[in-house]
């Protein structure tokens, strides 16, 4: 279903792809240069580690300045990292990790390897949300706290406990609203 929902959405909006694969690389590279791809090893389906790809929002080498995980106000966004930030845009990359099967379009966030490791390690039972692939969206990107992990895992557990196409498709549709009102770092809101 991922490479279908993939295809068909570069085939019937191929200009606006077009145009978001052009833009969004030139705006970086205006703003704070190169490189305009940011690499990160995130914990996926059983554990396995992947490099998630993504358009570049913090200043070069801001993992040796602070953590992997941000908030709203970290200094070490760029201007134009806002805004993608905001729009989830800066997630765009990652179909290529749809394509390779690393992860699917709804499903638990893949963490960061270290942010994931943490959890594991404070949050009873962290590691049974990977019995699903990890998605770009999903129940806890769109209804939960970012900062409340034990929040997150309740709704990635009732993700995984309810799959069905009628969910992932009202998670696309949701994840596509906020994208275009530019909502992303305001979300939380109540199921």
């Amino acid at each position: 279903m991922d490479l279908a929902v993939l295809a068909a959405a570069h085939v019937l909006l191929f200009p606006m792809w077009l145009v978001l694969w052009i833009v969004i690389p030139a705006m970086i590279v205006v703003d704070s240069g190169w490189p305009v791809f940011y690499r990160q090893r995130r914990v996926g389906l059983g554990g396995r580690v992947f490099q998630a790809l993504k358009f570049r929002t913090m200043v070069k080498d801001a993992d040796q300045i602070g953590p992997a995980w941000t908030s709203a106000d970290d200094p070490r966004l760029t201007r134009f990292g806002r805004i993608l930030r905001a729009t989830a845009l800066d997630e765009l990359p990652q179909v290529v990790n749809i394509l390779k099967g690393d992860m699917s379009f709804v499903g638990p966030r893949a963490l960061a390897y270290d942010e994931h490791r943490d959890l594991s390690a404070r949050v009873p039972g962290f590691d049974d949300r990977l019995r699903v692939p990890a998605g770009l969206t999903g129940l806890a990107q769109i209804y939960g706290s970012r900062h409340d992990a034990e929040q997150k895992l309740r709704h990635d557990l009732h993700y995984a406990s309810t799959l069905s196409l009628w969910l992932d498709l009202k998670l696309l549709f949701l994840s596509v609203w906020i994208t275009f009102r530019g909502t992303w770092e305001r979300q939380g809101a109540k199921l």
